[in-house]
């Protein structure tokens, strides 16, 4: 599945084509993605202005005129289309090319100025829900997510807070989203490498009996940031599910320091280990037994 770095990079690929642009028609071709599609869809959509195109977590959320937000979500297999002219691009383009194919093609936005905007999803695990943008904190979806991981918000001291006391790993902490919102299985490998923790550890280490930020959640916080950043700069990674919006490869892969390196030398300077992988609540971790303690 995409994660914060992926959607964002579809975000940004969207933004010129849909931001301040008007939705002149909406074609719905099926009733249901993941859940179903919002009632009268077509109708609610036409003639609506997208004022914002945002991201929260791993949404997209279209801020339309007249106080109403646009969730989007792609799912496993879900990617966006947009044909401008004769030129077609995919914000967020994929090593393994994503499906084409029209009986795939669920939702098509028509959009003014000329642009065609087409969502596809094999699967059907994405999802397109509307609600009051006023509302939107209280929405199932979004009550009691954490904050961002480049917001301000995720310091220190706030881990420390919510990982007191803690047993359950490290890893599946980060991975709560009620925790930090938007982190998946790649970013908290890699920032868990780059701070040196080990994923195995309990999240109780991040705090100090007192409840304050251990040294280990000093490292913690400026790693996930780091490593989000250059993750959004360089377009996201590119495994099965991932293209930038010009059809360019995202490039985050070739700077994994451990997800999918099982096997290989430890790229810490100065330390003798090889990447191993394993299993934690199902998914796959990789992390280097020597560096992460």
């Amino acid at each position: 599945m995409p994660e914060l770095p992926e959607v964002e990079t579809v975000r940004r690929g969207l933004v010129p084509v849909m931001e301040g642009a008007v939705v002149e028609r909406l074609e719905a071709r099926r009733a249901d993605l993941r859940w179903p599609l919002p009632d009268h869809f077509a109708e609610r959509m036409k003639g609506r202005k997208i004022e914002r195109l945002r991201r929260r977590a791993k949404y997209l959320l279209a801020d339309l005129e007249r106080d109403e937000t646009l969730i989007m979500h792609l799912g496993m297999s879900g990617s966006f289309r947009v044909l401008l002219g004769n030129e077609e691009n995919s914000p967020g383009e994929f090593m393994y090319p994503r499906a084409k194919a029209s009986n795939h093609d669920h939702v098509v936005f028509h959009m003014s100025p000329r642009a065609t905007v087409t969502f596809n999803d094999p699967r059907r695990f994405g999802a397109m829900l509307m609600s009051d943008t006023a509302k939107l904190a209280d929405h199932p979806l979004f009550k009691g997510l954490g904050p961002e991981p480049l917001s301000e918000e995720l310091s220190a001291a706030y881990l420390a807070a919510k990982c007191l006391g803690r047993k359950t790993s490290l890893k599946a902490a980060l991975l709560d989203q009620r925790i930090v919102a938007g982190l998946g299985n790649i970013y908290v490998s890699e920032a868990l490498h780059l701070a040196h923790l080990s994923p195995k550890k309990a999240a109780g280490i991040l705090a100090d009996r007192k409840g304050g930020p251990t040294e280990a959640a000093k490292r913690l916080v400026p790693a996930i940031k780091k490593v989000i950043t250059a993750a959004i700069e360089a377009g996201g990674s590119s495994l099965r599910d991932h293209k930038k919006t010009d059809g360019d490869l995202g490039m985050f892969q070739h700077r994994f320091r451990v997800y999918d390196r099982e096997g290989v030398k430890c790229p810490t300077r100065g330390c003798k280990g090889t990447i191993k992988a394993i299993v934690q609540n199902a998914r796959s971790t990789y992390y280097c037994p020597v560096c992460q303690r």
